[in-house]
């Protein structure tokens, strides 16, 4: 699975809130959403079938919106022999600029950053986005367990999406009541199947959770004290065993047990998601006052130290909204870039070599254009929102532009 880049991220969030903010003046928007192993001839029959059924719209400008919608789509379906390896989706539809007779067709066909598990038709209002929303949310990944001496359940959470990993059974005995030697005996084959069924546990944790290179922490639940006889004992690998945040007492193990272990566990989840950000900013803020930091603040400062591959992390503020404009100089063919915050600004620019005026030959945004040079020298880029007072702290205080340097230049 091809990774996707922070750049292609940041682009589908932006694609995704422009969808967002479109309307139909009917239910004449269509959405499809094509897994990476659907046959495009299917998708393409489908359209027609769905085309024979727009026959029956009643309102005659909304008929023809539909139509002409399927339409484009089978077009746009020609192109690919077979979907991506992500899969595909596409948007399409009469889009009002104004009163009536002002529509336009607009037309939405990418690679979405996850794979599409379904395929769906959608006509509407407005487009079908709660897959691709879904995509946007938190994807951290933590292992969870829930045990006690009977039963484990292992699970991962990615997201919102949990995956049971394995299900165990312990075939410890219960109590016995026989008395004496007897008894005793029997107690230590119940301790010695516990303690077998615990490193049980721990070798099936080891081995799912290890092969997760991303994963942020382990959380533990459970009825009773076994969960802490188990963190405590030698039953999971010292790299795993470091990464266990907490545990929490539940009234269930299995799959049930999970889910409450989850509930439970939210506002820590929360709270770690918030800390790291924080960690960075604060970070970034220590590193600003110390004699010779490895900080710098600012856009121009912060893109001659990405240029020279000075920079080991990129901190934008997600809330950078300025656009970068190239002017091009048509008499003698000189070039200019300027950052301005009006997307529609057409500033007038006089050639230094001719005086004649420049005209803008591309516009980009400025989040953009960081992180393409972020990626092109191998920086990290971390979008930072402006939910926390350090992420406030980076807007109002620096611009939106910070980096953690690897050295001074």
């Amino acid at each position: 699975m091809s990774e996707v880049s922070s750049k292609e991220l940041y682009e589908f969030k932006r694609t995704l809130q422009d969808l967002s903010d479109k309307k139909g003046r009917g239910t004449e928007l269509v959405s499809v959403y094509i897994p990476h192993d659907k046959q495009v001839s299917d998708v393409a029959k489908h359209m027609r079938e769905e085309m024979s059924q727009s026959a029956n719209i009643k309102s005659k400008s909304t008929k023809k919106n539909v139509q002409s919608a399927i339409e484009v789509i089978i077009q746009r379906l020609r192109l690919f022999p077979k979907p991506p390896e992500r899969g595909l989706v596409m948007f399409v539809g009469m889009i009002p600029r104004g009163g009536p007779g002002t529509e336009k067709m607009e037309t939405y066909v990418f690679e979405p950053p996850e794979p599409i598990k379904t395929y769906t038709y959608h006509c509407n209002s407005e487009f079908y986005l709660e897959p691709l929303e879904e995509m946007l949310a938190d994807k951290d990944v933590y292992g969870l367990a829930v045990l006690d001496r009977k039963e484990a359940t292992i699970a991962v959470l990615k997201g919102k999406r949990i995956d049971i990993v394995k299900t165990l059974t312990s075939g410890v005995p219960g109590k016995h009541k026989a008395g004496g030697q007897s008894q005793r005996r029997f107690d230590r084959l119940i301790e010695l199947a516990a303690h077998e069924f615990l490193k049980r546990i721990g070798d099936h944790m080891n081995d799912a959770f290890l092969a997760l290179p991303d994963l942020e922490g382990v959380i533990l639940g459970g009825p009773g004290h076994t969960k802490e006889d188990f963190l405590k004992g030698d039953y999971l690998h010292h790299e795993i065993k470091k990464k266990v945040i907490t545990t929490v007492d539940t009234s269930y193990t299995g799959e049930f047990g999970i889910r409450e272990v989850i509930d439970k566990s939210m506002e820590v989840l929360t709270e770690i998601d918030v800390m790291r950000e924080k960690k960075l900013v604060q970070r970034f803020l220590q590193e600003l006052v110390a004699d010779d930091g490895l900080a710098s603040y600012g856009e121009k400062q912060v893109r001659d130290h990405l240029q020279m591959g000075a920079v080991e992390i990129l901190l934008l503020s997600e809330d950078v909204k300025s656009q970068r404009k190239t002017y091009e100089c048509n008499v003698c063919g000189n070039k200019l870039e300027k950052t301005s915050k009006d997307a529609d600004a057409d500033e007038e620019i006089v050639c230094s070599s001719c005086n004649e005026s420049m005209k803008i030959s591309e516009t980009r945004d400025v989040v953009d254009d960081f992180v393409e040079m972020a990626e092109e020298v191998g920086s990290e880029v971390e979008i930072v929102s402006t939910e926390t007072e350090e992420g406030m702290q980076l807007l109002r205080a620096f611009g939106g532009f910070g980096a953690i340097l690897r050295y001074r230049p």
